[in-house]
């Protein structure tokens, strides 16, 4: 994991807002949220080949309200980067009848949080992404 410093950390932003905005700039709302905390990730590289992925996730907390709801206030944590390692190829354990099925759409990553070359590379352009994608709408003052 690679932290990034942003000056989205501290910020306010109005959850349904914000989300239909940044989502046409290839963000959605991460996998592990629950009605109180969550993340807005984005892809910022991936290599098929090898089963790399190296993911923007920027955390946050709900304030007022509950994550799913459109005027839930957001505020923004540390955002940070990390990579996950698949496995590539057929997956011959015991839940590859789920696979092949359809049943299960996503396997379990070798490395959740694998680590990172060229820090410097994916820092600047994760914080690029912050900067012309998310900071333009959120607010630095309490919203509720």
């Amino acid at each position: 994991m690679l932290r990034i410093d942003s000056a989205l950390n501290g910020r306010y932003a109005q959850y349904g807002q914000l989300r239909d905005k940044i989502c046409q700039h290839g963000f959605c709302i991460g996998g592990n949220w629950d009605y109180d905390r969550g993340s807005f990730d984005t892809k910022i590289w991936c290599d098929r080949e090898e089963g790399e992925t190296i993911y923007l996730r920027m955390p946050f907390d709900v304030m007022q309200g509950e994550l799913d709801g459109y005027n839930t206030v957001i505020r923004f944590k540390e955002p940070y980067i990390i990579k996950h390692v698949v496995h590539v190829g057929l997956d011959y354990d015991g839940s590859s009848f789920i696979d092949a099925t359809g049943f299960s759409q996503f396997q379990t990553p070798i490395d959740k949080d694998a680590p990172i070359i060229n820090k410097n590379k994916w820092a600047h352009i994760s914080e690029q992404l912050v900067n012309e994608s998310v900071l333009p709408f959120v607010q630095q003052e309490n919203i509720y």
